[in-house]
């Protein structure tokens, strides 16, 4: 089993990137932090990689997918109340991002979805478990 998941992103301008997701609270490793990447900690043990166009080339063979145009990640971030969800996609929203898909509220589920600034697909969530239906 893995110990660590890291996501790697492509993005345009990495600082607008790294302000975007600094005004939703996340926090980024300066370790693994230089002029053509970040380390953004989403969790303990999980991270994203925001990596500019140009660099994220020395890493695929493949062309660069167009986020705002094609789907190439949706990323799922679990918090921990429906209000958090709420807070999150209108601060994202605010900072220049755009929703992605309505809300969606399935009693025990509860999420909404914003695309960032290059268009990769948010999707944040809370669920009860405890209330799943049976």
């Amino acid at each position: 089993m893995a110990s660590k998941i890291f996501l790697n992103l492509a993005v345009k301008d990495l600082k607008k990137s790294l302000d975007f997701f600094t005004t939703l609270g996340f926090s980024f490793n300066p370790q693994f932090t230089d002029a053509s990447a970040t380390c953004m900690i989403i969790g303990e043990n999980i991270f994203a990689m925001l990596v500019t166009e140009q660099r994220f080339k020395d890493f695929t063979k493949k062309e660069i997918c167009n986020a705002h145009k094609y789907t190439e990640v949706l990323i799922a971030i679990d918090v921990d109340s429906r209000e958090k969800v709420d807070e999150m996609v209108k601060i994202a929203v605010g900072a220049g991002g755009s929703i992605y898909m309505e809300l969606q509220d399935h009693g025990w589920m509860y999420g909404h979805s914003f695309a960032d600034l290059d268009g990769h697909q948010w999707e944040i969530m809370y669920m009860d478990e405890n209330a799943i239906p049976k």
